[in-house]
């Protein structure tokens, strides 16, 4: 399918943003579909955002993707919709009329990857989250619009992982990192959204025996592109859903926000990303 749409722009903005791979997602697919429009990374420190991001439009932007750290700051300054406001980030911006609006497409990344690697994966009634950060906001906010009964989410500070269980409701359940023995024979899906397991950083320890045959293991992380966590799951004949998947399914939505058509995530476009992964130093 090819869009006829010229002259199109959007941009991310960040501080620092240099390394993101959006700009590689998104002229990828501008080249595919022939759309005659662009894509370019805007350094904007905290102290420039909000004059940035209210002239928008008037820079040539149709809208932007957001990083760290202005995710809170662009939900403030925008009409966010529900999953912004649940997340407590926007990580995408647009235009309806006038009006800038946001929203938070990890939480469809985190679901449309899923459902890509391991269909059926919903058909569970129990998840165990660990981490109690942003994106575990949009990891648990996923899950409960998917229909998930309990969700048990695990965090060192078990303060954080109240707070967001008060955020979301009785589906989720707090839990101490020592009580993960007498959960994981229960679960149906674990998912990482902790840095641990990332390049330069611990590694992460999971009694993943325990868990059962036909449950599914997701990581966040995608540096290194197989964690310890995704390849002991693999060895185990588990299924799983890696960090990189989902930075391709969040960057769907935006795409199709700006640019009015809705682009497919392709092994081709894996294998372009995986290659940059290996040959240039982590993303932010």
């Amino acid at each position: 399918m090819t869009a006829e749409t010229t002259g199109r722009a959007a941009c991310l903005i960040g501080w620092p943003a240099a390394h993101s791979r959006s700009p590689l997602i998104h002229h990828y697919w501008l080249r595919l579909h022939r759309i005659k429009g662009g894509y370019s990374i805007e350094a904007i420190p905290p102290e420039g955002f909000a004059e940035f991001v209210m002239h928008l439009s008037a820079r040539g932007f149709v809208g932007a993707n957001v990083t760290i750290p202005h995710k809170e700051r662009a939900l403030q300054l925008t009409e966010p919709d529900e999953r912004a406001r649940a997340v407590g980030a926007a990580n995408t911006l647009y235009y309806e009329g006038t009006t800038l609006r946001s929203t938070n497409t990890d939480v469809e990344g985190f679901i449309g990857n899923l459902d890509a690697v391991a269909p059926g994966w919903d058909r569970i009634e129990e998840a165990l989250v660990l981490g109690a950060g942003g994106s575990s906001r949009a990891v648990v906010f996923g899950l409960i619009e998917r229909g998930i009964r309990r969700i048990h989410l695990v965090n060192r500070t078990m303060e954080r992982a109240q707070l967001l269980a008060d955020q979301f409701g009785t589906t989720v359940v707090p839990a101490a990192w020592n009580t993960l023995g007498d959960v994981l024979p229960r679960i149906g899906l674990l998912v990482n959204t902790t840095s641990l397991g990332m390049t330069g950083q611990p590694p992460l320890h999971i009694e993943l025996p325990l868990l059962p045959r036909e449950a599914v293991v997701a990581d966040l992380v995608y540096v290194p592109l197989e964690t310890p966590l995704l390849a002991a799951a693999r060895a185990r004949g588990l299924r799983t859903a890696d960090g990189l998947g989902m930075l391709l399914h969040q960057a769907v939505r935006g795409f199709e926000l700006w640019f009015e058509l809705r682009p497919a995530v392709t092994q081709e476009l894996r294998k372009l990303v995986e290659t940059d992964l290996r040959t240039s130093q982590p993303a932010t």
